[in-house]
């Protein structure tokens, strides 16, 4: 499975991967310079590397996330996520024409939820996703 993983975020990182994560690193870049936005450039920064690296990882609900994760989201959406989550369905409608792409395209897609509401969730390996939490 490590292999198949391997390969398949390779492929990712040649199609899709590498300008994906330019985009967060841009909104975190963004975020460390409005100061008052660092802990939105962390969480970009943590999306940039699960979207450069996505098979094989998952996100899911950290403990703890509250109000102030949820206020926090409503922020970033506005001013931030919806252009991230844009450009992941722009990226996937060349994918989606092209056969060897739309594995592809539909992993683009599934990264929309954490784009568009990143505080209060963590990436974790698959394996740890379902037995550890």
């Amino acid at each position: 499975m490590k292999v198949f993983n391997l390969v398949l975020n390779i492929l990712w990182l040649v199609l899709c991967g590498f300008w994906m994560a330019i985009g967060y690193l841009i909104a975190a870049l963004i975020c460390f310079i409005l100061i008052v936005t660092i802990p939105f450039g962390i969480a970009s920064l943590r999306i940039a590397g699960f979207v450069l690296w996505p098979f094989g990882r998952t996100t899911v609900d950290r403990p703890g996330a509250g109000a102030g994760s949820f206020l926090g989201n409503v922020i970033w959406v506005i001013f931030a996520g919806w252009w991230l989550a844009l450009g992941h369905v722009i990226t996937s409608i060349p994918l989606f024409l092209s056969l060897i792409g739309i594995p592809f395209g539909w992993a683009n897609l599934k990264l929309i939820p954490i784009s568009l509401m990143p505080l209060g969730r963590e990436v974790v390996p698959t394996d740890e996703a379902f037995g550890g939490r």
